[in-house]
């Protein structure tokens, strides 16, 4: 095994095992039940009605969580407040936003070009909103934020960096019958040694553990986030990577990050049978307080935007502003929205919606 020593650059960071290696008894045990449950949460997504709903909201959730990862905190009120129109938001919540639109781009990427080191690229540009090229300065050093101890020295040098990132990208990719999900372990271990950006690599690392998933088929909807579970899990998470590094000890990662997805993806299959059951509840009682108004398509804003705007209404619904603002206000009227008034602007929230997202039940 590799000689490493905390504070002296990794430049001779191997790249993970082989499959023998990697795939014990074990670790493919809890491979089949983090498959079985990703499976179920593929089969969940696709099957409500709307799932522009999931894909507009469950990614905010995880910008939000790893964001908070990074000290970055924000709440999921102003998150969906500023969804829109980030127009007042305050730096954090810009940040957070930014990490989900990097999501989308990532998403759109890989699936028209694949996910590549450029894919990785454009994905940390996005979330720090501006060009991140690969580390040249030498004197990163990662360390613990209460002792101030140095845990971690990644490679240093561009070439070698580049290097390192094209090793990656072939492990990725790689054609020898490795279980995608044990991959995809073992490719994030991979990706946060190189630590190949000056800034945004946890951040940008977590995104392209779902683009592997969605690359290898496994997801057609991007909805598969571990920042929750990683919060959660902190101290193990990152013991478990100094695990790799220092003792070569894959098997535990690999458990972790399984467990991880396995757990994630029931909750998540849970979250989404919740949003359906208050789908249609919210539209009976829609339909009964409209009085033949708040017609299908507003309902779908509601749920894909539970923070809304009048206008966001007009544009969706090809309605005039006086119509826009009788749905909304009778809705708020029958306690189905809550009206707010944000400067010169009336906001209606999905109060039930949104209380379902942030603690799992309305």
């Amino acid at each position: 095994m590799t000689i490493w020593c905390a504070d002296v650059p990794h430049n001779e960071l191997p790249v993970p095992p082989g499959v023998d290696e990697l795939e014990t008894r074990v670790v493919l045990k809890a491979a089949i039940g983090a498959n079985a449950a990703l499976a179920q949460l593929d089969q969940a997504a696709v099957s409500i009605p709307n799932p522009t709903v999931l894909i507009n909201t469950i990614p905010l959730l995880e910008a939000q969580a790893s964001s908070e990862i990074e000290n970055i905190v924000t709440t999921t009120d102003a998150l969906f407040r500023h969804l829109d129109d980030d127009a007042g938001a305050d730096p954090a919540t810009k940040e957070t936003l930014r990490y989900r639109t990097a999501l989308r781009v990532g998403f759109e990427r890989t699936v028209e070009r694949g996910l590549t080191k450029a894919t990785a690229s454009a994905v940390c540009s996005m979330i720090k909103g501006l060009d991140m090229d690969l580390r040249a300065l030498p004197g990163t050093r990662i360390g613990n934020p209460v002792t101030g101890e140095i845990t971690y020295s990644p490679p240093e040098g561009r070439e070698l960096i580049a290097e390192k990132v094209g090793e990656w990208e072939r492990f990725i990719h790689a054609d020898d019958g490795m279980d995608p999900l044990v991959r995809m372990a073992a490719a994030h271990y991979q990706f946060e040694a190189i630590h190949p950006f000056s800034d945004g690599n946890g951040r940008t690392g977590r995104i392209l553990n779902v683009l592997m998933l969605v690359e290898s088929g496994l997801l057609r909807h991007p909805l598969l986030y571990l920042s929750r579970y990683i919060i959660e899990t902190k101290n193990d998470y990152y013991r478990l990577l100094q695990g790799v590094t220092a003792e070569g000890a894959w098997e535990p990662w690999l458990l972790y990050i399984l467990r991880g997805i396995e757990q994630t993806s029931r909750n998540t299959v849970r979250k989404i049978g919740a949003i359906r059951d208050l789908q249609d509840d919210f539209a009976r009682r829609a339909r009964a307080a409209s009085k033949g108004g708040a017609e299908s398509e507003l309902q779908a804003v509601l749920f894909e935007q539970p923070c809304c705007r009048i206008r966001t209404v007009m544009v969706r619904c090809g309605v005039s502003r006086p119509t826009a603002t009788n749905w909304l206000s009778s809705l708020a009227d029958a306690g189905l929205l809550r009206d707010h008034k944000v400067g010169r602007d009336r906001l209606f929230v999905n109060h039930e919606f949104l209380g379902l997202l942030v603690r799992g039940t309305p």
